[in-house]
């Protein structure tokens, strides 16, 4: 099974080690799914890591060792624009839905009601889900 987890479901796992992103975390570690990942949310990681409100939460070598286990993850190097007939509201998320697209994800996972991922429900095959939703239905 294939698996994208938005930034902010990695981020989670590493800033509490309970509740559902941190569930995902461990299963992904455990190899439980296979991670697709891209260079854009590498980057998007440790950017995200030195804002000022998570530098105070986050260990920087909890964060780095993330990055080290991204990277050898299915790490996609060149995305593809999104078709017309996919509109995602965030543009910071169109990259998360391009993987989607190019990998075949079977499910992309996403704890921001906000951005509309969710609203969408899925992406050609690969279904949206939240994190508590993705642990009740593929963990």
């Amino acid at each position: 099974m294939r698996v994208i987890l938005d930034t902010n479901v990695l981020l989670s796992a590493l800033i509490s080690g309970h509740g559902a992103p941190d569930q995902i975390y461990g299963a992904w570690r455990a190899a439980r799914f296979e991670l697709v990942t891209s260079e854009m949310q590498l980057d998007e990681v440790r950017r995200a890591s030195r804002y000022p409100k998570l530098k105070v939460v986050l260990q920087p070598h909890r964060v780095g060792a993330m990055i080290n286990n991204m990277q050898r993850a299915l790490v996609l190097t060149k995305l593809p624009p999104l078709p017309e007939e996919i509109a995602v509201d965030d543009p910071h998320d169109t990259f998360l839905a391009a993987a989607a697209l190019l990998s075949s994800a079977d499910y992309l996972v996403t704890g921001d009601r906000r951005a509309g991922l969710l609203r969408l429900g899925h992406i050609g095959r690969t279904w949206i889900l939240t994190p508590s939703q993705f642990c009740g239905t593929a963990l």
